[in-house]
């Protein structure tokens, strides 16, 4: 007597690895690597860069600008993330922050970003997602690092539009005395309030004092 065949059965996997798994970018092309990103437990400086999606109108506008400005206004310090310099481009934001710890760092990007949405939104009288992907960080170590990283942020603009990298209105350099207390913080590290003074360089056109 013949034995039944017996059947083999597809079960259902839930979790771990597997091909297509993970959050989508809504971007053209990736943008940002989804690695874990370096873990700090001291104040320390940071560049960070956070980019929107194409939908979103041109952030070098005075009326985006106004609300960027305010939103860093209302970020003030909070969730131990402090803005220090910073330069809005077309499409993107550049950001010389002072973390608590990284994940301070996470905390405040999060806080900022839903703050920029929400505005931007409202500005576009619509809903759904602003940026393309997470923002990008890369922690600063040294003065050198420091110093190259502000004059990139700085000059940004012209880097994408041409010219020499005077002061860009659209930037922190362009903020006069009520303007800097109002949206930068002050910085708590020893890079940031006078280390970067030790940088091997520095571009003339550059005025950090």
């Amino acid at each position: 007597m013949k034995r039944p065949k017996q059947l083999g059965l597809d079960f259902v996997q839930h979790g771990g690895r597997r091909k297509g798994a993970g959050r989508k970018t809504t971007a053209s092309r990736p943008l940002v690597s989804h690695k874990a990103r370096p873990t700090f437990e001291k104040p320390a400086a940071v560049h960070v860069t956070v980019r929107v999606d194409v939908h979103v109108w041109n952030l070098r506008s005075q009326r985006s600008y106004r609300l960027i400005k305010a939103c860093f206004a209302d970020a003030l310090g909070r969730f131990g993330l402090r803005i220090i310099q910073f330069s809005v481009q077309g499409n993107h934001v550049h950001l010389i922050v002072e973390a608590d710890s990284s994940a301070a760092l996470s905390r405040g990007m999060q806080g900022l970003c839903i703050r920029l949405a929400k505005a931007l939104n409202r500005l576009m009288e619509r809903k759904g997602h602003v940026f393309a992907d997470h923002f990008h960080s890369r922690i600063l170590a040294t003065p050198t690092e420091l110093v190259n990283a502000i004059a990139y942020v700085l000059g940004n603009h012209a880097h994408h539009f041409g010219g020499k990298p005077a002061r860009d209105a659209y930037s922190s350099a362009a903020l006069d005395a009520e303007g800097r207390e109002r949206v930068l913080s002050h910085p708590r590290t020893w890079l940031l309030r006078s280390g970067w003074r030790r940088a091997r360089t520095r571009p003339q056109w550059l005025r950090l004092e």
